[in-house]
């Protein structure tokens, strides 16, 4: 064993020296990293070197950042991917003072690279970093680590040219898959076969380069299975996990990502072999929009983080949610309400923060988001946040295990919503104290509750001093096996279900539902947790005793392992018919529901309206259909042109006359206008501007509305109008 210490001090030391590392040549260089990695193969036979590819001092906490990908995705690549541009960034980092509170790194994403050298390893582009080792020891003097990007397989010109593995008695044809296949779910290169002698040192020796170079993080892209593309002839698992032990082997501590949209399923590979995993896909627009995002991929990482709360943290490796566009006003495109609201979010699922917009260019609202210590406090706790309330107003929760909790409190909304969470639901009775982390404020001591109204799309995020232990309520489970199926829906076995079974088929068509018959001894408001599973996002459409429709978005990365969400439902004393279904789009699959309180949780004030679910008249009646980024997964299209051609909410029913906030979620490129009658009354014409069909963007306007049942119709007689989604009414007043 001190063998093996010294041996390991000798490695360490040696790859700490990035002031030597950077003067080095490549050729020089790669000498002393084979030799080190020589050293580490010996020390893996004493004790597990290769667990050090997982956590090896990095993975401890997620990573805070910057990757030049966001950027590239508005400007031209090569303006990004420049020397003098990242550089520049490296500087920003420092002097705009997000160094001090522990952004490190800086991360090139694809476009970094060139030609390979003759052992068939990617070396980097000369023209747009010709001083590329200068560059990584001046982003190393400032104190900051670099990263860079990779995709799985082995390139198609490597393979063709038959060149030799570094070190090895073995060529590229000696080891890629065949049949040939493509070598990642990107469809690049070829497949290695990692079964084959060569294989593994060809890793070993990508890997050993690039820590010569004094590269700190790798992300590897593209890797399956994934929810975009479960390829089993391709999977990349094994890849994985020879770039894992690759890191072990050069001595050096790199963190190692893999991207994107990961299978769930395969958890504990990913887990063993990466520090962090991307749940889904790109929250970037991509040219779905001019700006770097825009608020509909920001909340799809709400429905997105369900799945995989319980998959993070230090032993474990972190939930990746994508870059943070934070910090660069109108480029982000998203409101400043919106951008600490998703650092609130990234903050709670310990997501590492990677920013994606230009540092040298922050404004003074940016630099205060994220110099915030409390909450990048929160980010750094070790403590991922679970979901305790789902819906339209998500309460997340952490535990710090001391008597403290972070609480952070949401209103997708696009319009003021006030918020209630209860202690008791928490599992505890009182709040002693309380302090904002946004605002550096204490707010004292609540009983059994807080409310808040937050603005459209606006969060809070508390610090709480909890007091007494809440009874754990009364509640009632309620399998698949329960449910009565109506239509094509079926009821499968499943072994990772509580239930043991699950339902399925559940949608794409009016007449597939379930239908659970739910007793409670007195009329109120209850919990309802849904348990259930699903790859990427899909929508219940939940009726609760032929009242208004509840519409409960999802997502996650398995078919196979459930997750929960849980929102509240209005029942009567006695039976209650509760139905899930999906009658245009797709619904996850379903383990079971679980009902419990004691009828006196907080229910919200607004209501939720699908188009889809509204009465269609002319073209627009045969055009609802699938949109995966709409609530419900589902809008209409084909509205306006002519006079017929309209979406009636004929049942919008508010408690009380009086004027209500309507929110308009709808999708449009370029302008187009709707006209909007409220009870009959003459149509007022409202213009609207978007940038795409395929993603909705919201407004909000006031309507009159009478007590008890009104109808809303949207048109345009002549022009056409945006495709529409949904809308929300809610009263002006809390």
């Amino acid at each position: 064993m001190k063998i093996a210490a010294s041996l390991w001090r000798a490695i360490h030391n040696v790859h700490h020296d990035d002031q030597a590392i950077g003067n080095l040549s490549v050729k020089h260089a790669w000498n002393t990293t084979f030799t080190i990695g020589i050293a580490c193969a010996l020390l893996f036979t004493m004790f597990p070197c290769r667990a050090l590819g997982q956590v090896n001092g990095l993975g401890q906490k997620p990573y805070l950042g910057w990757s030049t990908f966001s950027e590239q995705t508005i400007v031209p690549s090569n303006s990004v991917m420049n020397e003098q541009n990242i550089l520049a960034q490296s500087d920003a980092m420092r002097s705009s003072g997000l160094e001090a509170h522990g952004f490190r790194y800086i991360n090139l994403d694809a476009g970094w690279s060139g030609d390979g050298d003759q052992y068939g390893r990617t070396l980097w582009n000369t023209t747009a970093f010709p001083h590329f080792l200068d560059m990584i020891q001046h982003i190393h003097a400032n104190g900051q680590k670099v990263g860079i990007y990779l995709i799985p397989g082995i390139g198609t010109s490597v393979y063709s040219q038959n060149l030799p593995i570094f070190g090895t008695q073995y060529h590229a044809q000696d080891i890629v898959a065949q049949p040939l296949n493509y070598g990642q779910g990107f469809g690049y290169g070829y497949k290695i076969d990692f079964t084959k002698p060569g294989a593994q040192e060809y890793i070993n020796s990508i890997v050993s380069l690039y820590a010569s170079w004094g590269i700190d993080f790798i992300k590897l892209d593209g890797v399956t299975p994934g929810s975009y593309n479960n390829n089993l002839n391709i999977n990349n698992i094994p890849d994985v996990q020879a770039y894992s032990k690759s890191i072990a082997l050069s001595g050096r501590p790199i963190w190692l990502t893999i991207s994107w949209a990961l299978d769930e399923d395969y958890l504990s590979d990913w887990q063993q072999n990466a520090n962090a995993r991307r749940i889904q896909g790109d929250v970037e627009c991509e040219g779905d929009c001019p700006n770097l995002t825009e608020w509909q991929r920001v909340l799809l990482r709400f429905y997105d983080l369900i799945g995989w709360e319980n998959a993070s943290g230090p032993a474990r490796g972190w939930n990746d949610l994508d870059s943070l566009e934070v910090g660069n006003g109108a480029t982000d495109g998203i409101t400043n309400t919106e951008q600490q609201t998703a650092m609130t979010l990234w903050a709670m699922a310990n997501a590492p923060l990677s920013l994606g917009g230009d540092l040298t260019n922050l404004t003074t609202f940016g630099k205060q988001l994220l110099t915030n210590d409390e909450v990048l406090s929160v980010d750094q706790s070790g403590h991922p946040a679970k979901q305790v309330a789902g819906g339209f107003t998500p309460v997340w929760v952490s535990n710090l295990g001391n008597g403290s909790y972070y609480v952070a409190i949401f209103n997708l909304n696009a319009f003021s919503t006030n918020v209630t969470v209860d202690w008791k639901d928490l599992g505890f009775l009182n709040a002693a104290g309380m302090r904002d982390l946004w605002s550096h404020a204490e707010l004292g001591s609540a009983s059994q509750s807080f409310s808040s109204v937050l603005p459209g799309h606006g969060a809070r995020l508390l610090k709480v001093k909890a007091i007494g232990t809440a009874p754990v309520p009364p509640s009632q489970i309620y399998g698949a096996e329960t449910a009565t199926l109506f239509g094509n829906a079926q009821l499968s076995t499943c072994s990772t279900c509580a239930s043991g079974n699950k339902l399925t088929f559940l949608g794409i068509g009016a007449a597939n539902y379930a239908i659970f018959n739910v007793n409670v001894q007195k009329a109120g408001v209850y919990r309802m947790e849904v348990d259930s599973m699903t790859t990427g996002t899909r929508s219940f459409i939940i009726n609760v005793n032929d009242g208004p429709d509840i519409t409960l978005n999802m997502s996650g990365g398995s078919s196979n392992i459930p997750s929960k969400t849980t929102i509240p439902v209005r029942l009567n004393a006695g039976p209650n018919s509760i139905q899930f279904g999906n009658p245009v789009s797709y619904p996850p699959d379903m383990d079971r529901i679980i009902i419990g309180g004691d009828g006196n949780e907080p229910y919200p004030a607004f209501s939720v309206y699908e188009a889809e679910y509204a009465t269609l008249s002319g073209s627009a009646a045969s055009s609802a259909g699938f949109c995966g980024n709409c609530s419900g997964l589902a809008a209409v299209g084909n509205l306006g042109g002519a006079p017929q051609n309209t979406v009636t909410f004929d049942n919008v029913n508010v408690p009380v006359a009086g004027t209500y906030q309507m929110e308009i979620d709808y999708m449009t490129q370029g302008q187009r206008s709707f006209f909007v009658s409220v009870n009959g009354n003459t149509a007022q014409e409202l213009v609207l501007n978007g940038y795409s069909f395929g993603t909705p963007t919201s407004t909000v306007i006031q309507v009159p509305l009478h007590a008890g049942t009104n109808q809303i119709e949207f048109s345009n007689p002549s022009n056409y109008a945006p495709n529409l989604d949904s809308i929300t009414i809610s009263p002006m007043n809390f």
